[in-house]
């Protein structure tokens, strides 16, 4: 009896085994057999490559005093593009870039300031902290994450929140990095009731958000903020919490829309729902990382979204020139309540708002 019951027992391990091998499987299907250049792992190593050979712009630019968002966001993806390629060499000289900044000197570039552009820097300490245990990175990140909700609203959202979609990353990505750090639950509810308030406010009935309450266009990496925000936390929000249908449900809405507004070619645009405005990689590089990611997790079809989010790594790794840096990105871009802005908005190569979303994808694709 009890040689038949531990026959059993490995039999249903096997089956366990092998079913959750088909699934892993299943859901790679459109996620492998890439062509020449379009593998993740080389294309996400030179892109980290070209950030590694960066100064700080703090260091070039004499206006600037502070480490940068779109720094800490290529920083952070490049990070997890290391680990997830078991590179350690890489993993080790991006760690090394943060050595000035635990000087006394350099630790003057951190900044102070209750401004979410800056807090969402905690992202990148947090991940080091998580590859190497070194307390130094966590205390540093959690003083961020902590600092981002000393002062809070009458709903209970930080007082930092301007009801901007980009908020609803950089709000969300380093409370939610200080739960995978910690395990504490104050910083994921955090993000899930800070990005609940969001969706209720930003979302319109088509599923795609406004740049903000008073600027009615569909901003193409604004919404890529939201789309990046929103994976990243369900990512991390535990099934049973009580905010995770409400922000699935704002997820799915989303990826509807964007699947609609998709180009043929595999491009979102400047203005999602504007198909006279020009393709822009940050945001399709950011739709392509929820997308992905969506996917692999079992959230979306992935009959119906995997040769969506396939066509659009393609299309995105097309604009990477020889020295990893992206096309056709729109540069910083403030909210304006005019059409012909966004439409004129410059396109740059090499901008880092472009650079790490194909470093968030290339570690989605690799996961």
């Amino acid at each position: 009896m009890r040689a038949m019951s531990a026959w059993v027992m490995i039999m249903v391990s096997s089956l366990v085994v092998g079913c959750a091998g088909l699934a892993a499987e299943k859901g790679n299907a459109f996620f492998r057999d890439w062509p020449d250049g379009a593998s993740p792992a080389k294309v996400g190593k030179s892109v980290a490559e070209n950030f590694l050979q960066r100064q700080f712009d703090f260091q070039t630019n004499p206006r600037r005093r502070y480490v940068i968002y779109p720094e800490a966001c290529t920083w952070y993806g490049a990070l997890t593009l290391a680990k997830l390629t078991n590179d350690k060499d890489l993993a080790d000289r991006l760690i090394k870039k943060f050595d000035y900044l635990l000087t006394p000197e350099g630790s003057k570039h951190i900044s102070p300031e209750p401004h979410v552009d800056y807090r969402v820097f905690g992202i990148v300490p947090l991940e080091i902290y998580m590859q190497t245990k070194d307390m130094r990175y966590l205390d540093i990140g959690l003083s961020l994450a902590d600092a981002q909700w000393a002062k809070t609203t009458d709903d209970g959202i930080t007082a930092e929140a301007r009801y901007w979609i980009d908020d609803m990353y950089m709000i969300t990505a380093v409370q939610t990095q200080a739960y995978r750090a910690t395990g504490q639950a104050k910083y994921i509810d955090r993000a899930a009731l800070a990005m609940c308030s969001y969706l209720d406010r930003l979302q319109q009935p088509n599923g795609l958000f406004y740049h903000a309450l008073d600027v009615p266009f569909h901003w193409g990496r604004g919404n890529g903020w939201v789309a990046a925000g929103m994976t990243e936390l369900l990512r991390s929000l535990p099934e049973d919490h009580p905010r995770r249908p409400r922000i699935m449900a704002g997820y799915k809405k989303m990826m509807e829309a964007l699947l609609k507004y998709q180009d043929p070619n595999g491009m979102w645009r400047q203005l999602i729902d504007r198909p006279e405005s020009w393709p822009e990689t940050s945001s399709t590089g950011m739709f392509t990382f929820a997308m992905v990611t969506g996917v692999k997790n079992g959230w979306l079809d992935e009959q119906v979204y995997g040769p969506a989010a396939r066509k659009a790594w393609l299309a995105l790794v097309g604009f990477i020139d020889e020295n990893a840096n992206v096309r056709q990105v729109c540069v910083g871009t403030n909210k304006f309540n005019d059409y012909q802005y966004y439409i004129d908005r410059p396109r740059s190569t090499g901008d880092l708002h472009g650079q790490a979303p194909v470093l968030w994808t290339a570690s989605a694709l690799l996961r």
